[in-house]
């Protein structure tokens, strides 16, 4: 596994996957903690699977952009290391399975030759930043928030302060008021604005989906663009300090948020001014890479067999742009999943005949842009030999899902085997929806929202139901009734009834007939709102009756077994350690890594680093006393208490206003210095004090 090392021209990203290559090492040899070994490779989009032995790896594509050089590269890694099949997901990664883990570092080694990268895909980080997938294209943008969402991706990569934060991070960039990129169920959603001529964005925080949906808050209506990385840097080290770190449940920031409230958590914010190194970072727009148009001397020639299906597809699947003269072509790609031999080609064609760029999408999908429009003829015929043609795209037959249990460890019910069929459903029964772009449904394998179910018009989540007789069926909570308003505002799904998963089909023809049937043209949302949910619920409650189920009943959707509920297959421990010893390493190493950074003059890094071992030595402490911990902010606060103030350590201060001077002093070399020196000094006391505690202990 040696010889990729020397391949690698970023000294930066060389380390890094040394490193993970490193890790597993001592992971294989049982020198590392399952946990603290799950962090790491988590952090660099290794993610295991529901298959035992074989892993998920996430590729990391900001705003969903990838080149045509990006592409074959990933094809290529996906032929060499995976089965070639290639998902896209819901934040505009692309996602590959049945890994070997020790051929990863290989892998992501393969993938950084075209700039692709792996790092912080998962995790507790912050993850791939979103925006819409028409930016730059938009004809209602204010402006193109590409260079924001990429100058935000590569300030907040490798970043000290968002490495091991209680719970992710997501981000999104939204180009109109149409807020495309979904901001209100972001943890920081931006909106591009225009104030005076100064460009900006509404900001809207600690919105979430998961099991207990939250709306985004506005943070401000207006900041400028040059403030975006400093606010979102001062936002990441509050949630850092005083988010939840015991209860993995309640980790998100949009709890922290709801615990303190906006305005206390505000203060914060601004308390952590002084530690920010850049109060005002311009976002460099004009030295961002633009898409470039291929050059076309000749429109080849095509024959249109089926003119009809054409007109069809050219009235769902071909997008406007504002550049006056291209347009672009939106693909549905079935599930978000295709395969290696169609994404080589895919590039060849994007690369001859339009501008070498593709942009995956939130919901699955891909568009195609700076297409010539007398090219659009030839352009389905290509696009119908990689059988990418199919219209619909981003319309009701348009279907999310997320994995679910073909590979997702939590999955409780199949999502893209009833994605499937209801797709058909639609297809075949419901053709006029074809077009409908109003009717929006999503399919999640558990409530974790992968799939975005409880933000969708009709959403279904994957669950279990029992029989009288105690057997266990696949299900489907339906959800109805949400939605995006538009300008970071948005409604979530109420949950209406739970059925066996065979009864799903049935379901979406009720309330597709009554939506035709009494909608009166209004809108989903609309006709949703004005029924009410209890409406609903009387026309669907009959098939939540499991006491007469049939055979077909416990197969799920797209198995020929019987089901069988399996949720977090688990990734065991396989080594027991002195966890009080390892954290002690643990806090050696992130002053090597301040060490690293103050003499490589990144000075805000290397205070954070030494700010990281401070805290895990004072946690180890507390861990030698059985006290539990909850955040970076307790820890400091209950060391102080336990050992400060009852002088079992002594300190010529207190705990607090040593570790706290992050807060007070700018990241100077200076202070970078002296922080370092006082986490040395801490580290030392506390060992001393360990050590002989232990002596005391097994001589009594």
């Amino acid at each position: 596994m040696r010889s990729f090392r020397t391949e690698i021209e970023n000294p930066v990203v060389e380390k890094d996957i040394i490193e993970l290559a490193d890790k597993i090492e001592q992971y294989n040899n049982l020198q590392i903690d399952e946990e603290k070994f799950r962090s790491l490779r988590l952090a660099r989009g290794v993610y295991g699977q529901r298959q035992q032995g074989v892993q998920m790896i996430r590729i990391k594509l900001p705003y969903g952009k990838v080149s045509s050089n990006q592409l074959r590269r990933i094809a290529a890694a996906s032929d060499e290391y995976s089965t070639g099949k290639l998902h896209i997901t819901t934040r505009q990664d692309i996602q590959i399975h049945y890994v070997d883990l020790n051929r990863t570092p290989e892998l992501w080694a393969e993938l950084e030759k075209d700039d692709v990268t792996l790092r912080e895909a998962c995790g507790n980080t912050v993850r791939n930043v979103t925006a819409s997938e028409t930016a730059g294209i938009d004809m209602d943008e204010s402006f193109d928030v590409s260079p924001y969402a990429d100058a935000v991706f590569r300030f907040f990569l490798r970043n000290a302060f968002c490495q091991e934060m209680g719970r992710k991070f997501k981000v999104s960039f939204s180009a109109s008021d149409a807020d495309t990129g979904l901001s209100y169920m972001h943890d920081l959603g931006f909106i591009a604005k225009i104030e005076n001529e100064i460009r900006g964005f509404k900001v809207l925080i600690a919105g979430g989906l998961g099991s207990q949906p939250r709306h985004a808050d506005v943070l401000y209506e207006f900041l400028p663009s040059d403030k975006i990385i400093p606010t979102m840097e001062g936002i990441l080290r509050v949630f850092d300090r005083y988010g939840e770190r015991k209860s993995r449940g309640k980790a998100r920031l949009k709890f922290l948020i709801n615990d303190i409230g906006l305005e206390d958590f505000k203060d914060l914010v601004a308390a952590e001014q002084n530690a920010i190194e850049f109060i005002s970072v311009e976002i460099d727009v004009e030295n961002y890479e633009i898409t470039k148009p291929a050059q076309i001397s000749q429109i080849p020639e095509v024959t249109i067999s089926d003119k009809k299906q054409f007109e069809i597809w050219k009235s769902t699947n071909v997008i406007p742009q504002k550049q006056k003269e291209f347009v672009a072509i939106g693909v549905k790609v079935l599930l978000g999943n295709f395969y290696t031999d169609v994404a080589i080609e895919l590039a060849d064609l994007v690369s001859n005949y339009a501008a070498s760029e593709i942009r995956f999408t939130l919901r699955q999908n891909l568009i195609i842009p700076f297409v010539k429009k007398e090219l659009l003829e030839f352009f389905y015929s290509e696009l119908t030999k990689l059988n990418f043609a199919e219209p619909g795209y981003n319309k009701a037959v348009d279907i999310t899902a997320c994995p679910g249990t073909d590979t997702c460890n939590l999955g409780i019910a199949s999502s893209t085997g009833i994605a499937e069929k209801l797709e058909d459903v639609i297809k075949i029964e419901y053709p006029q929806l074809l077009a409908n772009e109003d009717l929006v449904i999503k399919i999640s394998g558990c409530m974790n929202a992968c799939g975005q179910h409880n933000m969708a018009h009709i959403g279904f989540q994957g669950m279990s139901v029992r029989t009288p007789e105690k057997l266990v069926a696949p299900a489907l909570q339906v959800l109805l009734g949400g939605g995006n308003l538009g300008n970071g505002k948005g409604i979530f799904a109420d949950k209406v009834v739970k059925i066996p998963s065979k009864r799903g089909p049935e379901a979406l023809r009720r309330i597709l007939n009554d939506f035709e049937k009494n909608a009166n043209g209004s809108n989903f949302t609309f006709y949703y709102e004005e029924k009410g949910k209890k409406y609903f619920y009387d026309f669907l409650s009959d098939l939540q009756d499991a006491s007469n189920l049939t055979q077909d009943d416990f197969i799920d959707w797209g198995n020929s077994e019987t089901y069988v509920q399996e949720i977090g297959i688990g990734e065991c421990a396989g080594v027991v350690i002195d966890l009080i010893a390892t954290l002690f390493l643990e806090s050696e190493e992130k002053i090597e890594k301040a060490k690293e950074s103050h003499q490589n003059e990144v000075y805000s890094n290397a205070i954070y680093h030494a700010y990281s071992s401070l805290v895990n030595s004072a946690k180890a402490m507390l861990l030698s006393e059985e006290i539990s911990t909850n955040s970076h902010a307790n820890i400091i606060q209950q060391f102080d208490e336990v050992f400060i103030s009852s002088d079992k350590i002594g300190l010529e201060t207190t705990f607090s206003k040593l570790i706290y001077q992050i807060q007070e002093q700018k990241p100077t070399a200076f202070f970078s210095e002296k922080y370092i020196e006082d986490a040395s000094y801490f580290l030392q006391k506390v060992r001393d004090f360990r050590t002989s505690d232990v002596a005391f202990s097994n001589n009594n």
